[in-house]
């Protein structure tokens, strides 16, 4: 099965409307956002104005493989004595520099977590069950009303066992595979899957 299923994208208008994209693209923006939510969700939830949070950062920065790093990256300049102070909560840093330290913190984490895509891919599987995925047919606001194919609508149903190379996929920047991929899931949509061949969103419930 090709994945060209509407050869003639774009024919009456559809290409108009730049939220329209082919589901490759669609799919590996949609694991962006579901790791982006991942990598937000699991992270430190007081802010960094307050003192657990601040001390949860630096505990953080300090006991982690190239905290000290980020910290400078994100404009950190403070000694290793000061750095003690942040972290014992003995002193509290401008808040230019609590501003630093967040950032600095919210880069190592995603860091981490990206060079980890193995946890990634487990809260995709979760333990088999698989995410639920959510396919927006495209905006045909742009195409001539007799042109519009007036049975689309949103669909939504559980996607299994793709989520390994997808994120492998996503982290390789291939989008070839990310296209065999959306092969694979419009599949499940029998002789409907020409339709959504091109997409205007795709949502993950992870």
């Amino acid at each position: 099965m090709s994945t060209d299923g509407w050869k003639n994208f774009g024919r009456y208008g559809a290409n108009l409307d730049p939220s329209n994209v082919h589901g490759k693209i669609a799919l590996g923006r949609a694991l962006e956002d579901a790791l982006e939510r991942m990598i937000v969700e699991g992270g430190i939830k007081s802010p960094v104005t307050t003192r657990r949070g601040l001390m949860a950062r630096m505990k953080y920065l300090t006991t982690h493989r190239g905290g000290l790093r980020a910290l400078a990256e994100a404009g950190i300049t403070a000694t290793s004595h000061t750095l003690r102070k942040w972290t014992g909560g003995k002193q509290t840093p401008k808040p230019a520099n609590r501003e630093a330290i967040d950032t600095a913190y919210w880069n190592l984490r995603a860091h981490n977590v990206m060079a980890n895509p193995h946890a990634f891919q487990q809260h995709l599987n979760r333990g088999g069950q698989g995410t639920k995925i959510e396919i927006h047919p495209i905006n045909q606001d742009a195409v001539p009303p007799p042109r519009r194919r007036d049975n689309l609508r949103v669909r939504r149903f559980q996607v299994r066992y793709i989520w390994d190379d997808a994120v492998e996929a996503m982290v390789a920047g291939d989008v070839d595979k990310l296209e065999e991929l959306w092969d694979d899931v419009i599949a499940e949509l029998d002789s409907d899957w020409g339709a959504y061949t091109y997409v205007s969103h795709i949502g993950l419930g992870a």
